[in-house]
């Protein structure tokens, strides 16, 4: 069975945006019976398979167990991870990127109403392989997503006087079948720009696949995510005290959990 639009897949990696770091969007990723069967293939929300992420910052589930994963979504995740597939995308970040067949972090991710990201920058050192991590790929499968759900992934400058997410630059609504991959090297604050509101039965949906390569000298030395605080969280020190606790290698799993 075919999988991926290579064509189109191609076609949209010629067309890099670099604001506010390099990215790009592709609409029907997949073809569309295999878009289909992933959507349909994904757990129930309350399945005990999942980990969970619920606090003040981040209120999500995600799961990269290969053992949890039905033969298509398998499949797609080792041809994602492939060196025909890397090839394919190496252009977005102009160095050679390495696989992760770990799926650290990445795998099935879901969201319920109400579900949160904050703006954050991903980890930079992988914890496991020291590598660098560098790409981002995401790819959408709620096929009854509308746009009044919000759940917009946001992409924000970076305000290198406060080291903070700036202005709100771009905002990517969640398609179903569309993929978004960019650069995580470039302080790529990036998040849910605005509420998940959700009907019952319905949850956004996506798969995550990130990509690693040999660390730059300057590259970010954050072991894990760092989280940035909402408008309305800013003078929060609860907020700030979660912040720090998520961002440090040796706590941070205190903060997975309310």
């Amino acid at each position: 069975m075919k999988i991926f639009n290579i064509d189109n897949i191609k076609k949209s990696l010629s067309n890099i945006v670099d604001v506010p770091f390099n990215h790009c969007v592709i609409d029907n990723f997949f073809t569309k019976r295999t878009a289909t069967k992933l959507c349909q293939s994904f757990p129930k929300y309350n399945s005990n398979i999942y980990h969970v992420y619920k606090n003040k910052l981040e209120d999500k589930k995600t799961c990269n167990n290969w053992n949890e994963f039905d033969p298509l979504t398998y499949d797609v995740f080792r041809q994602l991870n492939s060196d025909y597939f890397i090839k394919l995308i190496r252009d977005i970040a102009k160095v050679k990127l390495i696989s992760d067949p770990g799926l650290h972090g990445g795998g099935w991710h879901i969201h319920t109403n109400k579900g949160e990201l904050n703006p954050h920058l991903d980890y930079s050192i992988h914890p496991k392989t020291q590598l660098q991590r560098r790409i981002n790929l995401i790819i959408y499968l709620e096929d009854r997503y509308k746009t009044k759900y919000g759940g917009y992934l946001g992409f924000w400058e970076h305000d290198k006087l406060q080291k903070q997410p700036g202005k709100l630059i771009k905002e990517i609504y969640p398609k179903f079948n569309r993929a978004v991959i960019f650069d995580t090297s470039q302080n790529s604050w990036h998040g849910l720009s605005r509420k998940i509101q959700l009907p019952k039965s319905v949850y956004r949906k996506s798969i995550a696949v990130y990509y690693l390569c040999i660390p730059n000298k300057k590259h970010l030395t954050n072991t894990r995510a760092l989280f940035a605080p909402r408008k309305n969280q800013k003078n929060i020190k609860e907020i700030k005290n979660l912040i720090k606790t998520r961002s440090d290698k040796d706590v941070f799993y205190k903060a997975y959990k309310e």
